[in-house]
């Protein structure tokens, strides 16, 4: 089953780079003519700004030459020395994407500095501010399609190039403001002007770098995506709740995992086989999230007085602040013993104590009976 899904993955996986390559041609294509055409009027009008934000679209062409190469890697079928596959490139190349864009910022930064120290009077010409112009438009424009195609195939990639060209809309908006500033008064603010852009592309790559190294260290899934693939998990019947739930992310829109359910004590081996199938496929359909492991707990449905305990072990659990759920709980009356795991909030000084405390407790009430408690974590706590 679990080969059948992945088969699944690797369709889906097809498509999603179709789309990512294409998206980074049009962006190569459109980078490099702007480029061209800047640079030829930063050159014989003379203008800083001009010139660096025609460099900053070659960037951001290699940019899109980088995506192209990360994803091809990326898409490499697992074999025995990555069995899962190598979708993790992706954040590398979100990474190196990030560095460029602040390698920009930094040579921008030098360059500025260096026009402020020793100025130069630049020379525009109407033909020259109408390209410049133009090519706002086409940046908040193209950006605007990248960033939007990017999310929504889950590339940081394409999200990173996306909002790197709708820096450089603003970068070409406030070169058009120096422009006005220049022809109307006399004033010549394109150093300082290059300087303010820099710090601004500068800010943008730590934020980009900072962003794919979490991915790529690994985050935690939000509280959304949990809450709903547990919703979808207990809609099964007999299911009373989900538990322990654990995603791994090997790239993007690629998460395997594990997961605890509470069934009825009266399951067999097939039923049970039979429900964790299903539960399977179903979360793989609506979260396109690999369930490779599904574990059971059990819940008492032949002994009217396990519930009575249940609740008042519940009670007693929950008389702690820091204990976000209790789960698992079943009562074996032959052996005299009694399990059930319980959630720590991080937020706790000292989880061993709280532990103890709980486990001191119940005892307390329930002398005559063997405790098995074990501590899980939520990997989804805010």
């Amino acid at each position: 089953m679990v080969q059948e899904i992945l088969n699944k993955n690797v369709d889906i996986t097809v498509q999603r780079d179709k789309q990512i390559i294409k998206t980074s041609v049009v962006g190569i294509l459109t980078n490099v003519m702007l480029s061209a055409f800047k640079a030829v009027i930063g050159i014989i009008s003379g203008s800083i700004a001009i010139t660096l934000d025609a460099v900053n679209n070659i960037s951001d062409a290699s940019s899109g030459v980088i995506t192209i190469v990360g994803t091809k890697l990326a898409s490499r079928k697992p074999d025995r020395k990555h069995p899962f596959g190598y979708g993790r490139i992706e954040y590398l190349t979100a990474i190196i994407i990030s560095v460029i864009v602040l390698y920009a910022g930094i040579t921008s930064l030098i360059e500025s500095i260096d026009g402020i120290i020793h100025p130069e009077t630049p020379n525009y010409g109407a033909v020259s501010l109408i390209i410049v112009a133009a090519g706002v438009a086409v940046k908040i424009i193209l950006g605007r399609y990248v960033k939007s195609v990017g999310k929504k195939v889950d590339s940081d990639s394409l999200v990173n190039s996306g909002q790197d060209a709708l820096l450089d809309s603003i970068i070409s908006a406030s070169t058009l403001a120096a422009a006005g500033i220049y022809i109307g008064f006399g004033l010549s603010l394109e150093a300082y002007l290059g300087a303010v852009i820099s710090a601004v592309i500068i800010k943008s790559g730590i934020d980009m770098l900072r962003e794919a190294v979490s991915r790529l260290l690994g985050e935690r899934i939000s509280a959304d995506t949990a809450k709903a693939i547990k919703e979808t998990i207990t809609s099964f019947p007999d299911v009373r709740g989900a538990y322990d739930l654990v995603l791994t992310d090997y790239g993007p829109n690629y998460y395997q995992g594990s997961v605890h359910i509470e069934v009825p004590d009266t399951y067999n081996a097939d039923k049970i086989d039979e429900l964790i199938r299903n539960i399977s496929t179903t979360v793989y359909q609506k979260h396109h999230v690999i369930l490779t492991a599904v574990g059971v707990y059990s819940y008492n449905t032949k002994d009217e007085n396990a519930m009575k305990v249940r609740d008042d072990i519940t009670n007693i659990v929950f008389l702690n602040k820091y204990v976000q759920q209790m789960h698992g709980f079943y009562i074996n009356e032959q052996k005299k013993e009694i399990r059930f795991d319980i959630v720590i909030s991080f937020d706790a000084k000292d989880r061993d104590s709280v532990y103890k405390d709980i486990v001191n407790s119940v005892s307390e009430k329930y002398p005559d009976y063997k405790l098995s408690v074990a501590v899980d974590t939520d990997f989804t706590e805010s």
